[in-house]
């Protein structure tokens, strides 16, 4: 139960911050929180990471849904993993989640944080990075551990 709490908190953050942003800003406005190093810049993304693969709006769908029902239907398994892969797959599911919002309801995905050295990206962006980041640490951990 605790992994659809994430999930669902992931999402709620997710489209709160992205409805605060779209509600304030106009698409290209850029606020400097600190100068030329952290912006918030309103981009509307019709692509996946750094824009690939633009104007794939039902592929992305498609691919979306297809995680989330894989990971509901795997449910038992899942819960059968240690806690940090749970972790991270909820985090996953929730960023995911999170963009296919988006997609649905106009096609493209609302990203607003701006470190100008790299693309713009969203809080869904950063749950699947996390949750990927911590599948990943866990499986080495686990390796590192057998090894031993």
């Amino acid at each position: 139960m605790y992994l659809v709490m994430v999930v669902f908190w992931v999402v709620l953050i997710d489209q709160l911050t992205k409805y605060l942003i779209v509600s304030t800003m106009t698409e290209g406005m850029s606020i400097p929180i600190i100068d030329q190093v952290f912006h918030l810049t309103l981009v509307l993304n019709p692509g996946a990471a750094f824009g690939m693969l633009e104007h794939n709006r039902e592929f992305f769908i498609v691919m979306a849904i297809v995680v989330l029902l894989a990971v509901v239907f795997m449910r038992k398994k899942i819960m059968e993993e240690p806690f940090t892969i749970q972790l991270g797959i909820a985090l996953f599911a929730g960023g995911a989640l999170g963009n296919l919002i988006d997609r649905i309801q106009t096609g493209l995905v609302v990203d607003f944080f701006d470190f100008r050295i790299w693309p713009v990206f969203n809080m869904a962006d950063i749950a699947i990075c996390v949750g990927v980041g911590v599948m990943i640490w866990s499986i080495v951990c686990d390796e590192m551990k057998k090894k031993n």
